[in-house]
C-alpha cells in the first residue's frame, strides 16, 4: 500500500497580472509529497518555488490544476490548521512581544491558553530566542525575525510545516540550531517541505528534492539517486548541471 499523500499537486499553472497582461509563473507542474517525508525544493530566484508555496497555502488561486493538502483543496482552514507555514519574509507588528505573537498565532491554530503559557517557553528556547519572550518586535535583528518566524509556525504543533526560504537572515549558529529543530521533527514524523538556497542544508537535512527551473520542474528524486545518478556529486554540481542543460535547451 503507497504512503498517503500529505501534499499533491497535479498540472499546477499559476499566472500573475492583470488587464490582460499575464504573466505565466507556474507551468502544469506535478508532484507528491508523502506522509513522513522531507522533501527540498530547489531552485534559482524567480523559479516559481514562492508561488507554488502561496498556492498550496491557498494564497494563490492556480489558473488550472489541482493542490490537495491532507486530501483537501488546498486553502480549506480545516487543512490550513493543520499546516506550520513560514513565508519568505516574515513581517510582525513592531510594537508586539514575541509571547503575544505566539499567543495570537496559537489562539488562531486552536491552542488553549493554559497549553500555550507552557509551550511558549519551551518553543522560543528551541529557536535560541530563551529570555526574548517579553522584548518588543522593533528591536529584533533579521535573524531573530527569522527564528521567531519559526517559533511561530511550530506554535500548534502542526503534521506539516510549509518553510520558504528556511534560513533566510540566520548565521552560522541559527542554521545549526535549526537544523537541531528539523531532525527533531524528522524523528517525530512529521512533513516537511521547504526551499532552500543553502544546497548543503537540502542535502544534510532532506529524504528527496523536487527541482523547479521557469515554472517547469526539473527533476525530482530520491537523494541517493540523485547522487548515485550524477557520479556521488554534490547536489550543488547537480543542480548547476541541470540548470545549464535547461537553459541550453
Amino acid at each position: 500500500m503507497s504512503e498517503p499523500k500529505v501534499i499533491r499537486i497535479e498540472d499546477l499553472v499559476v499566472d500573475y497580472g492583470k488587464n490582460g497582461k499575464r504573466h505565466r509563473a507556474v507551468h502544469g507542474i506535478s508532484f507528491d509529497v508523502a506522509e513522513g517525508e522531507c522533501v527540498g525544493f530547489i531552485g534559482a530566484n524567480g523559479a516559481g518555488k514562492s508561488t507554488t508555496m502561496k498556492a498550496i497555502m491557498g494564497f494563490l488561486y492556480p489558473a488550472s490544476g489541482r493542490i490537495e493538502v491532507f486530501g483537501e483543496r488546498a486553502g480549506t482552514a480545516r487543512s490550513r490548521q493543520r499546516i506550520g507555514y513560514l513565508p519568505e519574509v516574515a513581517l510582525y507588528y513592531p510594537f508586539m512581544k514575541p509571547r503575544e505573537l505566539l499567543e495570537l498565532y496559537g489562539g488562531l491554530q486552536g491552542v488553549d491558553r493554559k497549553t500555550l503559557r507552557k509551550r511558549i517557553p519551551e518553543i522560543l528556547e528551541r529557536v535560541g530566542l530563551a529570555g526574548k519572550a517579553e522584548t518588543l518586535l522593533k528591536n529584533f535583528s533579521k535573524g531573530m525575525q527569522q527564528r521567531l518566524g519559526i517559533a511561530q509556525s511550530l506554535i500548534a504543533d502542526p503534521e506539516l510545516l510549509v518553510f520558504d526560504e528556511l534560513s533566510s537572515g540566520l548565521d552560522p549558529l541559527g542554521r545549526h540550531d535549526l537544523r537541531n529543530v528539523l531532525l527533531d521533527l524528522k524523528k517525530r514524523g512529521r512533513t516537511i517541505f521547504f526551499s532552500s538556497h543553502e544546497l548543503n542544508e537540502v542535502e544534510s537535512l532532506c529524504d528527496r528534492i523536487v527541482m523547479i527551473h521557469r515554472g517547469r520542474i526539473v527533476r525530482s528524486a530520491d537523494l541517493m539517486e540523485l547522487k548515485m545518478a550524477s557520479g556521488h556529486g554534490s547536489l550543488e554540481d547537480h543542480f548547476i548541471e541541470l540548470v545549464r542543460g535547461a537553459e541550453a535547451a
